[in-house]
């Protein structure tokens, strides 16, 4: 796993550290002392480095210090079209967390990764949405038209550079 975390105490007497794992944050916290040499207890866990889509997941994660640990390990374990999924549902589409979180598939989320609305109409009318088209007509499709309905339902957004269209169920 290529992230680093930041414990930043609330107490100002106390100077922070990096971790990357759940062991090293219980080392760290074990060690950490503000200047009256009394242990710090709380903190704010920040993001520092890692993949995009991984800085994003932990954004929609509402990253702290009782769920830091989940999230870790949902890096690990999950794709990058899992953690899209829950990108989508909980920081776009106002799922709870725990209904997510054992399962991003276990939502009801229409995703396609494309560029724009008129490419999404375009694929709704190939894959026969609208029906059978005959050739004759195929030429007089307003797209555009198409692409502005779709817009009513579906939201555009862009998660890891990659241009997604959504709709929340």
């Amino acid at each position: 796993m290529n992230i680093t975390l930041n414990a930043q105490p609330y107490d100002m007497t106390a100077g922070g550290f990096y971790f990357r794992s759940i062991e090293e944050f219980l080392r760290g916290f074990q060690r950490n002392h503000n200047d009256q040499g009394d242990p710090i207890e709380e903190y704010e866990i920040q993001f520092i480095d890692g993949e995009g889509i991984d800085c994003e997941l932990a954004r929609a994660w509402g990253l702290h210090q009782g769920n830091f640990a989940a999230f870790l390990e949902k890096v690990e374990e999950w794709s990058d079209d899992q953690k899209t999924r829950y990108i989508i549902a909980v920081g776009e589409c106002g799922f709870d967390h725990a209904d997510v979180c054992d399962d991003p598939y276990g939502v009801d989320i229409d995703m396609y990764e494309m560029e724009s609305m008129r490419e999404l109409a375009e694929q709704f009318v190939d894959e026969g949405l609208f029906g059978d088209i005959p050739d004759y007509l195929a030429n007089y499709i307003d797209y555009e038209s198409i692409a502005r309905d779709l817009a009513f339902d579906y939201t555009e957004t862009i998660i890891n550079g990659q241009s997604v269209i959504y709709r929340c169920a």
